[in-house]
């Protein structure tokens, strides 16, 4: 079975930065697109930012012009650099694999706490 798995979580100032990672612990095949989303304890989960095997990228505007989303398809990861967080930005970030033909792939999430 392979899962993914996130890191580069954590607790930063308001203003800070991090960057999260996400690799498949196995190889998995005919990966259509990549994504993070966040949840915060009693409400939904909220797509964050995706990007497809072709590279066309869409973020959430709450997060625009401060977070980027990036995969290396060799390594099966995909990364999402946080600049300039916000209070608001805290929340469990999961990641998630898209096959073409097979299952969706997630990760259990890691934390992020922005304090202000």
């Amino acid at each position: 079975q392979v899962d993914l798995v996130e890191s580069g979580g954590g607790l930063v100032q308001a203003g800070g930065s991090l960057r999260l990672s996400c690799a498949a612990s196995g190889t998995i095949f005919n990966i259509n697109s990549m994504a993070w989303y966040r949840q915060v304890s009693g409400k939904q989960r909220d797509l964050v930012a995706s990007i497809n095997s072709g590279g066309i990228i869409n973020y959430a505007d709450s997060v625009k012009g401060r977070f980027t989303i990036s995969r290396d398809n060799a390594k099966n990861t995909v990364y999402l650099q946080m600049n300039s967080l916000k209070p608001e930005d805290t929340a469990v970030y999961s990641c998630t694999f898209n096959t073409l033909f097979g299952p969706n792939y997630w990760g259990r999430g890691t934390q992020v706490t922005v304090s202000s």
